[in-house]
């Protein structure tokens, strides 16, 4: 078995023993079910860290309930366990998140990119993701203005602000053109945005399938990622590396 959708639900204390199947048939479970399904891959619900440990694991699907919005990545949570102890991509589904799969599905990806420190591994899942799904990779860079602009005590002149966006929209660029001639069938919308990460996400993943971002070796939750769990209408994946 080379890969496996492992799926857990609910608070750690309500946790059913491992079955092999998704749990209690609840909406959660039910999204994991058809991820797998469109991934081609067996699906378990087990205790999170698994007992047998992650070998063979190409996804945890965890679900976030409403009640606790960021509060369900607090340390000691099944996410935040998940992930700090996963070493593949984390699905957070937020049971407001969960509507009937073809409505929700046929959204775009939505990529958060850092174009001048670029997660890898998460540019590939999304790609791939928006591949499978056969839905537009919206990738998203948010950028602020340099220190420079201090020096303008009456407003920034336009040609100053347009000159900084053009070298990010080429920052942008230059980090995804690998993949998108490597994956030439998937259409691909380049944004960039003068606002915080988690605005420029949030607003963008408004009717997105899925949100996908990168997590650096050994961080936790960040703002960034609790901002997502308590406010985003979408399952969000974050992919270590």
């Amino acid at each position: 078995m080379r890969h496996m959708i492992v799926a857990r639900t609910g608070r750690p204390e309500q946790h059913t023993p491992d079955t092999g199947t998704p749990d209690g048939g609840t909406a959660v479970s039910a999204w994991a079910a058809e991820e797998a399904g469109l991934r081609g891959l067996p699906l378990r619900t087990v205790r999170v860290p698994p007992p047998d440990g992650w070998d063979g694991t190409g996804l945890v699907v965890v679900g976030i309930p409403e009640a606790e919005g960021a509060a369900g990545l607090a340390p000691g949570s099944t996410a935040a366990v998940a992930l700090g102890t996963a070493p593949c991509p984390v699905a957070l589904v937020p049971e407001r998140a969960v509507l009937p799969g073809p409505v929700r599905r046929a959204g775009p990806v939505v990529l958060g990119v850092d174009a001048r420190r670029p997660a890898r591994g998460a540019i590939e899942f999304a790609f791939e993701t928006a591949r499978t799904r056969g839905v537009r990779l919206h990738a998203v860079h948010a950028w602020t203005l340099p220190p420079d602009a201090d020096a303008f005590r009456f407003g920034i002149p336009e040609e100053d602000r347009a000159a900084w966006e053009d070298q990010e929209v080429q920052l942008l660029a230059d980090v995804l053109r690998p993949w998108r001639a490597g994956r030439p069938e998937v259409r691909v919308t380049e944004d960039v945005r003068l606002l915080s990460p988690a605005r420029a996400l949030l607003h963008t993943a408004a009717g997105a399938g899925l949100l996908v971002v990168g997590r650096g070796p050994g961080r936790g939750p960040g703002g960034v990622l609790r901002a997502l769990a308590a406010r985003t209408m979408c399952p969000v994946v974050v992919v270590p590396g």
